[in-house]
């Protein structure tokens, strides 16, 4: 993670924030309408508890930010953060909408039975374009 810099599109995603020190990415397969994960961009880092009083005040400032923006564009009725880094040892969360008709209420994440396909290129652009309005509200 550290090595790939800041990129405005990766793999998984396209970046609809850049804060001091977190990007967010809007998941182009995503597992839930919204799905986003917030990187690190500090230092490496892959526990929250290893960062600075300042950083982690400006951190989780950055995924209210972003948390805010999901709630204005998609209207889910909760969101789960999920901080973790089992397979990734660097410090991201993964902002997750639930919504009413959620496939698996009560689990962290709404695991779909099958991979769900890449989102259309148009539809995925509209949302990044919705989201970074909103976060300029």
């Amino acid at each position: 993670m550290c090595a790939e810099g800041r990129p405005e599109v990766t793999e998984d995603g396209v970046r609809f924030f850049s804060g001091q020190v977190g990007d967010a990415y809007l998941r182009r397969r995503p597992i839930q309408r919204g799905l986003t994960v917030v990187m690190w961009r500090g230092r490496h880092v892959a526990e929250p508890t290893a960062l600075g009083e300042d950083e982690a005040d400006r951190y989780w400032r950055e995924l209210l930010i972003v948390g805010r923006a999901l709630e204005r564009v998609f209207q889910p009725v909760k969101l789960n953060y999920n901080t973790l880094g089992n397979s990734v040892p660097h410090l991201h969360t993964h902002i997750v909408p639930r919504y009413a008709d959620d496939p698996s209420p009560g689990w962290p994440f709404p695991f779909p039975e099958h991979e769900p396909p890449a989102m259309p290129v148009e539809a995925l652009q509209a949302e990044v374009d919705a989201l970074r309005a909103a976060i300029m509200k």
